[in-house]
């Protein structure tokens, strides 16, 4: 559920965010410079903890999957065949996972992967996002304009290609233009090799290891897209935010999809049967999706600059954003509704939940002593081969000085935290004085095409609603004056005076031209003409106040993103060389298949179940006064006599998940579908840095309870045996 995040993260983070010898003898200088390294980290702070075999997770990929492993562990020979039909039966969503569940094109995911679609294709006052939506026949299934999926169909190794292209090429930023380059040569050849009429190829080359390996994955798009089914808001979110990451969970979070082709529906030669038994505890069962990202390939003072700054800076914003929208929501209804604001809120209250459990996980000294350990031992094995030691000894170090100069642009960092354009962490009107003034900069310093562009970006500003858009501005006035009001070359004491922000917000919005993006288009076309600046609108001036400090920044961050990206592409093909593919890359939005156990753990001082029942649903609604968020849809008050509420409803696994796995098929041994994967309970927050299984799980609907309800609750019968008629 963190696909969202890492959308906001980067939009508000901008790229930035900025043994002892006994001999005598002279020491080799490998071994002297490891010598000093392993010096160094014994200053931190850490517990010494031993690092797990399986700390960088089982995210593992279809073209290095660990067949030995899994016959060793689950006596699974997983044959070429195998692995085609746990490729092929999964697709990918913009935002999400899902899979094929029928001969007929029929497509699983989770409500909450498809609350825009919902929302989208609702008629009239329908609402069938709080309302629910089945269609009884094929021609009522709805359309949905501009929705996808995508499904693997190959997967090319082209890391040779790509590496020698850069060979002898110095720069860090020419690298990164000779790799854009060379993916977007590749990436049309396959298409051209690939290419047949009325199908769209979508090739799209990873990088692995951060760039240590690259593989061409080449895509199929559907683009006919239908919705099929999807169950009420209350239930499809069961429990709200407060249950959310946590578990014993109760939540029938699924909606059906059906894929297209001619008009007909499509007949997928890949698609995983439905398991009417389940799966019962300690049964291997496998996670085929998207993970979107992960940060387990960091270095441990990445990771602190991440404890310290990023994270803590990231909540704040958050924070501050879910307050303003949450009470829009509450005093403008309609309005929200309108901008669908209840399904950002709810993401942003996703990202608040995820990014504190990331940030608790770095904060414990004991992960960060097992993170260390697992970095030591890797910075020894390196030490241990010469010609390895020469080419990336040195990595560790140089990441550790580029991020030291992280921390010296923290201020400008949180306060142009979110004022990217299209952002919506801040106020538009702010984004667009911020590309005033940085226009403004850019003409000063000569550098008219880069001032061009950043007019050019004005229309990609947000335009929220006046009500909105004001306290989105009075936050951020809030927060520039507090991290750079004290800096007196910048002026903001000046322009501030004894105003407050709530008063200088009103004073914007009502005389500046670029509170709105169509008066603002007015401006650019203006300036554009005569070069003229309205030095009197306020917006304009506070855009010239910070332009050039906010250009600097830009710059920097641009700058920062390149070194960094360089140095962790040289740490991922150092891990490669010492490690192969016995350790899984970290996570890229890319296809992977994570292995696992249906297992309860120890909790709260009890023992969470392996599945949860209706009857626990049932029992919470009551427990907790049948109000919201554990109230219950109508039609599911009174469940007929016939429905076995013992039926398990969902299900924890120790499966390796992160946000983009919501909506993957959890899998028996024999590939047939037992669950359906939405969560991870609190435990697995610290999944972005480190995977564990002593607490961490993943959380699925299960199998059994989704078709309960498409039988007794939802009379689906259409969809019941389109299920059963695969198995």
């Amino acid at each position: 559920m963190k696909q969202l995040l890492t959308i906001t993260m980067a939009v508000f983070l901008g790229g930035f965010l900025l043994q002892s010898c006994a001999s005598t003898e002279p020491v080799a200088p490998v071994e002297q410079a490891y010598e000093a390294a392993q010096y160094e980290t014994e200053t931190r702070d850490y517990p010494d903890v031993p690092a797990g075999r399986f700390d960088d997770g089982k995210m593992w990929t279809f073209e290095y999957p660990p067949l030995d492993y899994f016959m060793e562990e689950y006596g699974l020979d997983a044959t070429e065949e195998w692995l085609e039909k746990a490729r092929m039966a999964t697709v990918r969503l913009p935002n999400c996972s899902g899979s094929f569940v029928s001969s007929t094109g029929l497509v699983l995911t989770n409500h909450h992967c498809a609350r825009e679609q919902i929302t989208q294709v609702s008629e009239g006052d329908e609402e069938l996002l709080d309302n629910g939506f089945y269609a009884p026949t094929l021609s009522d299934e709805r359309v949905v304009e501009g929705f996808y999926v995508d499904q693997l169909l190959a997967i090319r190794d082209v890391t040779d290609e790509v590496y020698a292209a850069l060979e002898g090429v110095e720069s860090a930023s020419r690298r990164a233009q000779i790799i854009s380059q060379v993916t977007q040569q590749i990436e049309f050849r396959l298409i051209e090799e690939f290419e047949t009429e009325g199908v769209e190829i979508l090739p799209d080359v990873v990088a692995l290891y951060n760039g240590g390996l690259y593989s061409a994955y080449v895509f199929r798009r559907y683009t006919d897209v239908r919705l099929v089914m999807a169950p009420e808001l209350e239930i499809g979110y069961y429990g709200g935010d407060p249950d959310n990451f946590t578990y014993p969970r109760y939540n029938l979070d699924m909606t059906f999809f059906r894929v297209y082709e001619n008009d007909e529906p499509f007949e997928p030669e890949f698609y995983f049967d439905w398991s009417l038994e389940g799966a019962s505890e300690g049964d291997p069962v496998f996670v085929v999706g998207n993970p979107g990202s992960t940060s387990r390939l960091f270095t441990v003072d990445q990771l602190e600059y991440e404890r310290d700054i990023q994270l803590p800076s990231t909540l704040d914003l958050f924070h501050e954003t879910e307050a303003i929208f949450s009470s829009f929501v509450e005093s403008h209804p309609d309005d929200a509704a309108e901008l669908d604001l209840r399904n950002l809120a709810f993401a942003i209250g996703n990202a608040i939940k995820a990014y504190t459990g990331g940030l608790q996980t770095l904060q414990d000294p004991y992960i960060m002593g097992r993170r260390l350990n697992g970095e030591n031992s890797f910075r020894a094995a390196l030490a241990e081969d010469t010609e390895l030691y020469a080419e990336f000894g040195s990595v560790h170090d140089e990441i550790a000085d580029l991020v030291a100069e992280r921390y010296e642009w923290e201020f400008e960092a949180k306060a142009f935290a979110g004022v990217r354009p299209g952002s919506i962490l801040s106020s538009g009107t702010l984004q667009r004085s911020m590309m005033i003034g940085q226009y403004a900069a850019a003409m000063e310093y000569g550098e008219e095409q880069f001032a061009q562009r950043s007019l050019g970006v004005i229309p990609q500003t947000v335009d929220f609603h006046p009500v909105l858009e004001r306290e989105m501005l009075i936050s951020r006035l809030d927060a520039i004056y507090y991290y750079l009001g004290d800096d007196e070359d910048l002026g903001l004491s000046a322009f501030f005076g004894d105003h407050s922000a709530e008063e200088l917000a009103d004073r914007i919005l009502g005389e500046s031209q670029l509170a709105s993006v169509e008066n603002a288009a007015d401006l650019v076309a203006q300036i554009m003409e005569d070069g003229v600046l309205p030095e009197d609108d306020p917006a304009v001036q506070l855009g010239l106040l910070l332009g050039e400090r906010y250009m600097s920044f830009f710059s920097a961050s641009q700058i920062y993103t390149q070194e960094e990206e360089d140095l962790n592409r040289k740490l991922g093909r150092a891990r490669y060389e010492v490690y192969g593919t016995t350790v899984p890359p970290d996570a890229t939005f890319s296809l992977r298949l994570a292995d696992g156990r249906m297992l309860g753990y120890d909790y709260n001082g009890t023992i969470a179940p392996a599945f949860t029942t209706f009857y626990g649903l049932y029992d919470r609604h009551y427990s907790h006064n049948q109000e919201f968020p554990w109230s219950l849809p109508e039609r599911w008050k009174n469940p007929p006599a016939e429905m076995n509420l013992g039926t398990p409803l969902n299900l924890v696994s120790t499966n390796d998940i992160i946000g983009g796995n919501s909506g993957s098929p959890l899998l028996s041994i024999n590939l047939k579908l037992v669950g359906l994967i939405f969560d991870g309970n609190i435990e697995s927050l610290a999944g972005d840095y480190i995977y564990t299984d002593e607490a961490a799980r993943a959380v699925s609907v299960d199998a059994r309870g989704m078709l309960e309800s498409l039988i007794y609750i939802y009379e689906a019968d259409r969809i019941v045996e389109e299920l059963r008629a695969g198995r």
